[in-house]
């Protein structure tokens, strides 16, 4: 059984306190990403949970079992480093077995995890080179080996895909997906790249700070961010956002333009209140030209003046001026548009999210 639990789980660096008694489940067998800016707290957060950074407060428990003051090697966990961290002058071979060296297993059983984890990823044609004969994700696949070869309960990965070029990165993302299929372990992984983490995990740990914003499926943290920070972070191109002063069932904003109030709000919002609207790319778009998710009635047009547009083959990036701020839209069946044009808009408002302009909360009831 290999849940890991975090509970209250503080990092401090004297008297500056970097990770703020965060709590977070993991179940078994689960696929986890943490996610945020750099600095937020999710590496140092992985490594607290590996025991390569001692924690300031809180328990870690790993398979039911506080692990608090546990030595790495007697966790039971792998961890894959962005760096790789191969022996250089070991093969391919040497490098999958050499933990296995190190503990004490028969040559015959080292032997079976090496050439079972070699299959699993396809290293069978490489056990005899050695890493500097091994391209960077050939390499990445001969350190994610290694780990599996432990039979761990828990592996933990750390960027392990920031040092690839994008096409890399996508090939990899695809065995790392395929690996959690055939192995079945619980993952924690750890990254700044949302599409790694849309596309891999389960659920979605976002991190801001040292605190944890938002825990959900990739599902929900798209299209029910429970923070202004979420929305914006979560999504590309990302959520457009602009404060605005509800009046009169409006939300009017800082330069004189104005929208219906979304209906969806109406109960939790009164007059005066000071909010962030938020609507996603997808949800404006040039009449005609997207993809209408909800009641016509909820469908507001507004001309707006071209700022720039980037085609993209099967689609195109609309960024048009709102309110004296550039607002991204996505056109799904692209025309020809240029700078300085005029085009009627429409603002799906059944797709639109409203935050607290004071706390960042998600004020859908």
């Amino acid at each position: 059984m290999a849940t890991v639990s975090l509970k209250k789980l503080t990092k401090r660096y004297g008297t500056m306190e970097i990770v703020h008694g965060i709590d977070l489940d993991v179940a078994d067998r689960e696929f986890i990403a943490l996610v945020g800016p750099s600095g937020c707290g999710k590496s140092t957060t992985l490594r607290m949970i590996a025991g390569l950074e001692e924690i300031s407060g809180g328990t870690i428990e790993i398979g039911g079992r506080i692990v608090n003051d546990l030595a790495p090697r007697a966790r039971n966990i792998s961890m894959v480093f962005q760096s790789y961290a191969l022996y250089p002058h070991m093969t391919v071979r040497e490098n999958l077995g050499f933990s296995l060296k190190i503990a004490g297993v028969a040559e015959d059983e080292k032997a079976r995890r090496v050439a079972e984890a070699s299959t699993i990823l396809g290293l069978d044609a490489l056990l005899e080179r050695r890493p500097s004969q091994l391209s960077g994700g050939q390499r990445q696949r001969v350190a994610m080996g290694r780990a599996i070869v432990r039979d761990p309960d828990v592996f933990l990965f750390d960027e392990p895909l920031s040092n690839l070029d994008a096409k890399l990165r996508t090939q990899m993302r695809t065995e790392i997906k395929r690996l959690h299929a055939k192995v079945r372990s619980t993952v924690i992984y750890v990254t700044h790249d949302q599409v790694e983490a849309m596309t891999l995990a389960d659920r979605i740990v976002i991190m801001r700070d040292g605190h944890i914003e938002q825990v959900g499926t990739p599902d929900e943290v798209f299209r029910r961010p429970a923070t202004r920070f979420v929305a914006g972070f979560i999504g590309s191109p990302p959520m457009n956002l602009h404060e605005a002063t509800v009046a009169d069932g409006k939300l009017v904003f800082s330069g004189g333009q104005s929208l219906p109030l979304p209906r969806t709000f109406k109960a939790a919002i009164n007059a005066g209140d000071k909010v962030v609207f938020g609507l996603r790319p997808d949800d404006l778009y040039p009449v005609g030209h997207g993809l209408q998710s909800g009641d016509a009635a909820d469908l507001h047009v507004i001309e707006l003046p071209v700022a720039v547009t980037e085609p993209l083959g099967n689609e195109t990036l609309v960024f048009t001026e709102f309110d004296s701020q550039d607002w991204v839209s996505r056109m799904l069946n692209p025309r020809p548009l240029k700078a300085g044009d005029r085009v009627a808009m429409s603002f799906d408002l059944s797709q639109a999210h409203l935050f607290s302009a004071e706390t960042g909360k998600s004020l859908r009831v």
